[in-house]
C-alpha cells in the first residue's frame, strides 16, 4: 500500500526546529504527508518524528537553501518523487548576529526569506496545481512595522545592520510583497498565495547565536508562548474554512494593511530576474530555457 497516495502532501523549509517542527508534529498527527526541505537532520531524540522517517510518511530532503547548487539538486529530487503538493510552507528564516552573505553575494536575510521562498515556489508550481489545495504559506512578520523606510536597492547590500529590524525585518517585507504581486498575476493561476505573522513565539535555541536584540531575549523567555502557538497560526491560514482572498497579509489570522506596495512590482521583478538569471541557469553556464 502506497502511503504517498492517500494523504494530503505538504512541503515545508526550516521544519526541524522551532515553528516548523511544531508543524510537521501537527500535520503529521492528522496524517497528512510531510516533506522536509532542511539543511539539518529532524532531531533524532523525537520518537514520533523518527517513526514518521520510517514509515516514509515524513520526507527529509537536505539542502544548503542558500547555495543554488544545493537547492537545484533538491527541488529536483521534490520534483521527481512527488506527485503534487497541496500545502507549500516557505517558512526557513532566522534573524543572524552580523551582516553576512550568501553565496551568490546576497545579504544573507534577503536571500533566505525573500529570494529562496520565490524559487521554491516557480520550481515547485506545477506540482502546486496538481495538489488539491493549491495554497502557498509565506512565513512573514510584523517586525517591519518597525521599519521607516524601504529601498530594494538595500536589500541585497546594505549599508548598515541592525538585529531584528533590520535586514530581517525588510527581507520579510521584501516576501509579503512580492507574495502580493504574484497573487494578483495571471501566472498564479488559481493558486491561492499568503504571508503569515506567526506571532511572537519562543524559539530560543540553548547557546546558539542570535540576532535577537539583548532586551527581547529575556521577554522572548519568559513571555512568548511555545512555538506551536505560531505553528496554529500557519496552519489555520492554510486550512481556514473561510478563504482569505490571496495576496493577504494576515496577523491573527486576520487580513491587515501592508505598507510600501507600491515597491511591490519592483521586488518581484528583481527576484524574478534573480531566479531566471541565476538560478535556472545550470553549472555549465548555459541557461535553461523559459517556458512561455
Amino acid at each position: 500500500m502506497n502511503i504517498q497516495n492517500q494523504l494530503r502532501t505538504a512541503l515545508i523549509t526550516g521544519s526541524t526546529s522551532g515553528i516548523g517542527l511544531e508543524l510537521t508534529r501537527r500535520l503529521l498527527a492528522e496524517r497528512w504527508q510531510v516533506i522536509g526541505l532542511n539543511r539539518s537532520a529532524f532531531p533524532s531524540e523525537d520518537t514520533d518524528i523518527q517513526n514518521a522517517l520510517r514509515s516514509g510518511q515524513l520526507r527529509w530532503v537536505q539542502a544548503n537553501l542558500t547555495n543554488y547548487d544545493s537547492l537545484r539538486t533538491a527541488l529536483d529530487q521534490i520534483k521527481s518523487d512527488t506527485d503534487s503538493i497541496d500545502v507549500l510552507f516557505n517558512n526557513a528564516g532566522g534573524s543572524a548576529a552580523e551582516l553576512r552573505f550568501s553565496d551568490q553575494g546576497h545579504e544573507l536575510h534577503f536571500e533566505l526569506q525573500t529570494i529562496v521562498p520565490y524559487i521554491i515556489y516557480m520550481e515547485l508550481v506545477e506540482l502546486l496545481l496538481k495538489g488539491q489545495m493549491k495554497t502557498v504559506i509565506n512565513t512573514s512578520t510584523t517586525s517591519f512595522n518597525m521599519v521607516r523606510q524601504f529601498d530594494l536597492n538595500i536589500l541585497e547590500r546594505p549599508a548598515e545592520f541592525k538585529k531584528l529590524f533590520g535586514p530581517y525585518a525588510t527581507s520579510k517585507l521584501g516576501l509579503s510583497l512580492w507574495t502580493r504581486e504574484v497573487a494578483k498575476s495571471p501566472n498564479a493561476d488559481g493558486i491561492q498565495l499568503l504571508s503569515v505573522d506567526p506571532g511572537g513565539n519562543n524559539t530560543l535555541r540553548g547557546n546558539k547565536t542570535s540576532g535577537l536584540p539583548f532586551y527581547i531575549k529575556p521577554i522572548m523567555k519568559w513571555f512568548f508562548p511555545h512555538p506551536s502557538h505560531g505553528a496554529s497560526l500557519l496552519y489555520n491560514a492554510a486550512l481556514s474554512p473561510a478563504r482569505h482572498e490571496s495576496g493577504a497579509f494576515l496577523v491573527k489570522n486576520k487580513a491587515t494593511v501592508l505598507r510600501f506596495t507600491e515597491q511591490g512590482p519592483a521586488v518581484l521583478n528583481r527576484v524574478n530576474e534573480i531566479y531566471e538569471q541565476r538560478f535556472r541557469t545550470t553549472q555549465s553556464g548555459k541557461t535553461t530555457i523559459t517556458p512561455s
